[in-house]
């Protein structure tokens, strides 16, 4: 099965905690407590023995069987649930390089689950546009990393941002605990709206914005045609020509898309597609002084 976390990347994961301010704000810890292990706790799955696990955890008569370490898991279902939320619609194909924004959400989706699942935290996902959206419900394990791997492999981005009359599978199923990641572009209203909606209900919403150097440098030379892929509308112009207006009007685009956010309390952090993945999940989950989240 083809892995969407580069080997670096899923290395520096292992430094990661999925944080939510509801865990600081009520216990302290920055971390709520999901996974645990030990008597009297439904066995969940077996994995290969790491270093730093307890001796007591492996199974002994696995490893007569088969000559090989395995520690054995038992689990308590965690009251959060994470929520990815990818915006797949046509303008998250846009490419730097060989690599879209869509394959790059597709690593961070990949790499939030595992997050997740190293926790032990139940993950669920959707993949939104106007085609029809696609649901993973929540749940932990292997299996459902699994499951979301075979979803995401195949997925293309096509159509615009879903639009409202198809999100009641979000209003339905993220609870009021959950916390929602939402992989987007941002430049359809109805991405910022949903984010909006979702916070002002009472769900902690992170944003990660996917962009490209393209879009941050404008770095054009020459004519080229410059094409919306959702709406088709082409622009004919000269790179150089065009530079200093697209900045400034994209740079305050993105200053008031950050106001929206920044008003109703949305993390958010930024991913410009050729860096490496988990930075945005390192700005957003690394090492944080609890008081910033009180």
């Amino acid at each position: 099965m083809t892995d969407l976390i580069p080997p670096d990347v899923r290395s520096r994961l292992k430094a990661l905690r999925l944080i939510t301010r509801r865990a600081v704000g009520s216990h302290g810890l920055g971390l709520h407590q999901s996974h645990s292990r030990g008597a009297g706790l439904e066995f969940a799955q077996y994995r290969a023995y790491e270093r730093g696990d307890e001796l007591r955890q492996i199974d002994w008569k696995l490893y007569a069987r088969s000559d090989k370490f395995f520690v054995r898991e038992a689990e308590r279902e965690s009251p959060v649930a994470v929520w990815i939320l990818m915006d797949a619609s046509a303008s998250m194909g846009q490419a730097e390089g060989s690599t879209t924004r869509f394959d790059a959400a597709k690593s961070l989706t990949a790499s939030l689950a595992e997050l997740a699942m190293q926790q032990g935290d139940r993950f669920g996902w959707m993949a939104l546009n106007d085609q029809g959206l696609r649901l993973l419900p929540p749940a932990s394990g292997l299996r459902q990393r699994d499951r979301l791997t075979l979803e995401l492999l195949p997925l293309k981005p096509a159509g615009g941002f879903a639009r409202e009359d198809q999100l009641s599978p979000v209003w339905e199923r993220v609870g009021a605990h959950d916390l929602v990641v939402i992989l987007s572009d941002c430049f359809d209203p109805g991405v910022v709206d949903l984010a909006e909606t979702l916070a002002a209900a009472g769900r902690e919403v992170l944003v990660v914005e996917m962009l490209t150097a393209g879009e941050t440098e404008f770095a054009f030379t020459g004519g080229y045609r410059f094409r919306d892929p959702e709406t088709g509308e082409e622009l004919l112009g000269d790179g150089p020509a065009l530079r200093a207006e697209f900045l400034r009007r994209f740079g305050e685009a993105r200053a008031a898309l950050h106001a929206r956010l920044d008003a109703v309390g949305i993390r958010r952090a930024e991913h410009v597609v050729g860096q490496p993945v988990d930075l945005p999940l390192r700005r957003l989950f690394g090492a944080h002084d609890a008081a910033e989240y009180s």
